[in-house]
């Protein structure tokens, strides 16, 4: 059976992209969308910086039609400046809007946007309803199982925000208090979703970082999806490779030394397209570890790649790596 939200078809169980701080820029997303993402999301936007006209923010809401569908994420501490941002934001024509009560950063949660939101639930289901009267598009959530140990409220939080009009949640499986520690726990998600009252898809996420755990969480789990952050980064193959196993029952092949190559390449001259070459340089160094981890005596052309401010001298470093290493694996 099909997944949607309001009026979007998903297919039948669908892999999202997580919106993350300085990664899931329309680059990013381009060769994500390429093998095989289902649905992505921006960066998350903070609402007083799109009502501020904050450049960042503003670049922020840049979507492409071949992204769709796509959800713009915003977030913040306010109910007036929320349902505000959820107007300029519809504007931007998205498929959706999310509202992010995840962020367990410190300077987002502390500023009692993001996560913190968890110790509010009434101001929580506030905003949320209000984000919902706000746009005529369908709204979703991502949030995690609560602020601490001892509070793990996501139970009545998924109620409550259907009840005034979600159409889906994301459940990162674990606290505000872990941030991105210790393991995952997607117990409390299967409650949710074994839940007679919930009615709306729920999607986990938190720790899928391989084909098997993706095969294996899906039933143990029962969830309608699976939301994939950090694991794309670097490996936007993760895609297709779930996929694939799911259609097929068999694992593919990871990507070859050319692929890494050409994706590498695709992302670095979407980036300059996008953010002019000087910051689309720049703001690619934090990818190349990542495309080519597993290579052996990499470090040397790592050096070289996050210290080139020319993108002439980058293209031939990469050359570089595809001559010296088909040899090796050859």
């Amino acid at each position: 059976m099909s997944v949607k939200i309001g009026n979007i078809d998903l297919g039948e169980f669908p892999l999202l992209l997580a919106p993350m701080e300085d990664v899931s820029d329309p680059p990013f997303r381009y060769v994500c969308k390429q093998n095989g993402v289902d649905m992505m999301y921006t960066e998350f936007i903070s609402s007083e910086g799109l009502i501020r006209d904050a450049a960042k923010s503003r670049q922020k809401l840049d979507i492409f039609e071949y992204e769709r569908p796509i959800g713009i994420q915003i977030f913040g501490s306010q109910i007036e400046t929320m349902r505000e941002a959820t107007e300029i934001a519809t504007k931007a024509d998205p498929d959706l809007i999310d509202i992010n009560y995840g962020c367990p950063v410190k300077n987002v949660a502390c500023r009692g946007a993001g996560a913190s939101l968890l110790q509010d639930i009434d101001k929580m289901v506030a905003m949320t309803k209000a984000v919902v009267e706000s746009t005529h598009l369908p709204v979703t959530v991502k949030t995690r199982l609560g602020w601490d140990d001892t509070t793990k409220n996501v139970y009545e939080v998924a109620e409550r925000l259907q009840d005034v009009g979600i159409k889906a949640l994301t459940i990162h499986g674990r606290t505000r208090a872990q941030m991105y520690k210790g393991l995952a726990d997607w117990t409390l998600i299967r409650e949710i979703k074994r839940n007679p009252r919930i009615q709306i898809p729920i999607f986990g996420n938190g720790d899928v970082d391989s084909v098997e755990k993706a095969a294996d969480w899906r039933l143990e789990y029962e969830v309608d999806g699976i939301m994939i952050g950090r694991a794309a980064i670097g490996y936007p193959w993760i895609f297709r490779e779930i996929k694939h196993f799911f259609k097929t029952g068999e694992k593919l092949a990871g990507p070859t030394l050319e692929e890494r190559i050409e994706v590498c390449r695709t992302h670095l001259q979407k980036s300059i397209e996008w953010k002019g070459e000087k910051t689309g340089i720049f703001e690619m160094r934090r990818h190349y570890a990542n495309y080519f981890k597993g290579i052996p005596d990499f470090k040397e052309y790592r050096m070289k790649l996050v210290s080139l401010q020319n993108v002439d001298a980058i293209e031939s470093v990469l050359t570089e790596i595809a001559d010296k290493f088909e040899v090796v694996s050859a």
